[in-house]
This record gives structure tokens, sequence and C-alpha cells, in this order.
């Protein structure tokens, strides 16, 4: 089963300049960012079982992923 990728790219299509822009010029961002892919790599490892995990471990790791999301998406309509 193929699984759904979680970039903040792919998860805000219309909003890609703006995701460009705000990397570049906000190192917040950035690094916020950067997180988010990281986590959603560790995830992506665990689901697709080239990694171990318990549940509780990668119910963790998406519920940091969501909380990452929505500050960044709260970032890019500051931004606006």
């Amino acid at each position: 089963m193929k699984m759904k990728e979680h970039t903040i790219l792919k998860d805000f299509p219309e909003m890609s300049e703006r995701i460009h822009a705000t990397k570049k010029n906000n190192s917040h961002f950035a690094g916020l960012s950067d997180k988010y892919d990281d986590l959603e790599h560790k995830i992506h490892l665990m689901e697709s079982g080239t990694q171990s995990f318990t549940d509780e471990e990668l119910d963790a790791l998406k519920k940091r992923r969501l909380r990452l999301k929505d500050e960044l998406f709260s970032l890019l309509h500051s931004a606006a």
C-alpha cells in the first residue's frame, strides 16, 4: 500500500509560492518546516514497516506532526 506524503507543499499546493517565500524570509518557519519533514520521514518509515514502533509512539509522532502543521499554517496566514 502506498503511503500518502504529508509534506507542507503537498498538503497546501495552493500556497506553494507563499511557502517558498516564507521559508526564505522566516528562519523560524524554515526550522519548523524542517522538523515537520523529519517527523513525516519517521512516520513514513514506521508505516512502511522499515522501522519498528509501538502504536503509542506512532500516535505521539502523528500528534506532533499535526501540531506543527497547524503552527506552520498559522504562520503562512500571518505572512499574507
